[in-house]
């Protein structure tokens, strides 16, 4: 299969989103537009979508998404897409959720292949705090989705 990718310029940099197979598999940060992007219908409305999540006006990504990762990985995945805009859970409450430890939820959410979409940004530490985000800009740019939508968090 083919691996088609195209970049979208947000507050946080610029995303480079790359499908395969129909589906969204992964999403990086990169330095600029890549001049040789596709133009898939796909990739145009991801980041159409990325636009307006960071517009302020998208709740909810409607994508296709086949993330590469182990059962375990996926199950972590599918509970943080379960969190809603706005609202976070924290390690141990996706833990709980499907059976893990909160220590094995951090390792999934450090290899989430697809942030923003995947919005590992909402996960916290049991205390509230911000915790760790293994995307570019690190907790800075954690603290910029949460602020995004809504979650005031000290740092």
């Amino acid at each position: 299969m083919t691996l088609y990718q195209h970049s979208v310029e947000t507050p946080i940099g610029w995303l480079r989103v790359h499908a395969e197979g129909g589906a969204i598999v992964r999403l990086d940060w990169t330095d600029s537009r890549d001049p040789n992007e596709s133009d898939d219908p796909l990739l145009t409305a991801a980041a159409e979508q990325i636009s307006a999540y960071f517009a302020g006006v998208l709740k909810d990504f409607d994508l296709p998404l086949a993330p590469a990762g182990t059962a375990h990985d996926r199950a972590v995945w599918r509970e943080m897409q379960a969190i809603g805009y706005g609202a976070t859970r924290s390690y141990g409450d996706i833990a709980r959720a499907i059976g893990s430890a909160p220590r094995a939820v951090g390792g999934a959410c450090g290899r989430n292949p697809i942030p923003v979409i995947i919005p590992c940004h909402r996960i916290l530490t049991s205390d509230g705090k911000i915790g760790g985000y293994s995307g570019s800009g690190g907790r800075s740019t954690k603290h910029h989705l949460l602020a995004l939508e809504g979650c005031m968090l000290a740092l």
